[in-house]
């Protein structure tokens, strides 16, 4: 298997967040990829760096996934911030669009509160570099199976499975993994995403809904008591030529390995009848019973399950790193899902 990963991703370092009320250290930091990469190195796998980013044409693919006020906005929204009188070194909201508004602001801080969802997605000076970078470590991946590859990894910072067509949230700037899945449609008339993150993938299911190519399925602890709280009910199943392309199964809270896979083996029974071409799978590690962000509790050996299920589909498939925060396990996380893939 490939992988790659991007070095600038390094650039986003979130100092903290806010969390009940509180700052707190953000769990999304470099040292996540730090304790990946040494994840793969127990399995003698090195990472690539993507060729020398063509930003124009990232850009380009980018677009077929955000919009372009977005896109604008990630870009210069820090040195916007900085002009203002007064301003925090990081770009943080204190005003969200509640309620349903409907006129986009011209001034910075009511932009940062449309584009910013929580208060999870502080912006630093060299944010939009990592960010960037870790669009274009899952594009590189895409490309490599685009290209024939039978499959890939992209170690990806930030995550990206909360960002929406223009809505960053829950550490997420760019949908890495829509947009590996825009890459694979270059040739792949169908496409599936399959979610086995901790939290529900509401970005990516938020891109695709109305889209019948593309379909996007998850599973995830119950959205009515954990984060992102207000998508990812068994209800929503896409809309117009998308009905019935997205499908959700929330977990309770605290649920095992053996109630995850049981999910999951229900999830790919739905995926079945859709007959994708190729799969993108948001590898998330959170569901771990040691997560920081701990909501599920798999043990380390469920997650080699999950790479063999997965292996098992035979479908060419492109794995972005989404969540999953700094433990002893987490390395170890990683390593379990690649032999199991690589097993099957």
């Amino acid at each position: 298997m490939q992988v790659f990963y991007h070095p600038d991703q390094q650039r986003h370092d979130p100092g903290s967040f806010w969390l009940q009320g509180r700052p707190a250290a953000s769990p999304e930091r470099p040292l996540r990829a730090e304790l990946l990469t040494r994840g793969l190195t127990a399995l003698g796998l090195t990472t690539t760096a993507p060729d020398a980013v063509d930003t124009r044409r990232l850009r380009e693919r980018l677009g077929h996934v955000h919009s372009p006020r977005y896109l604008d906005f990630l870009e210069t929204i820090h040195a916007r911030w900085q002009a203002l009188p007064n301003a925090a070194e990081t770009v943080v909201p204190n005003v969200h669009p509640c309620g349903g508004g409907t006129h986009y602001p011209r001034h910075p801080i009511g932009q940062a509160g449309w584009h910013l969802h929580d208060m999870a997605c502080p912006l630093g000076a060299d944010s939009h570099a990592g960010i960037l970078a870790s669009a274009a470590t899952a594009q590189a991946a895409a490309e490599s199976v685009l290209g024939g590859e039978p499959s890939a990894y992209a170690l990806c910072r930030p995550p990206g499975h909360h960002a929406g067509p223009e809505r960053a949230g829950g550490f997420c700037f760019l949908n890495n993994s829509a947009l590996a899945a825009a890459v694979l449609r270059e040739r792949f008339d169908r496409v599936a995403i399959l979610d086995v993150d901790l939290h529900h993938g509401n970005g990516t299911q938020d891109i695709f809904y109305r889209r019948g190519d593309v379909w996007t399925g998850s599973l995830h602890a119950d959205p009515a008591d954990f984060y992102p709280f207000f998508w990812g009910g068994a209800d929503e199943t896409g809309e117009g030529e998308g009905l019935g392309a997205n499908v959700n199964l929330p977990l309770p809270l605290g649920s095992d390995g053996k109630r995850f896979l049981a999910a999951l083996d229900r999830l790919i029974e739905s995926l079945g009848d859709f007959a994708p071409g190729a799969l993108v799978v948001p590898l998330g590690l959170d569901a771990h019973k040691d997560d920081p962000l701990a909501g599920l509790a798999l043990e380390t050996g469920d997650f080699a399950r999950i790479g063999r299920r997965l292996a098992a589909l035979a479908l060419p498939t492109v794995l972005v790193q989404e969540g999953g925060y700094p433990t002893a396990a987490l390395k170890h996380n990683l390593t379990a899902v690649m032999r199991g893939f690589s097993v099957a």
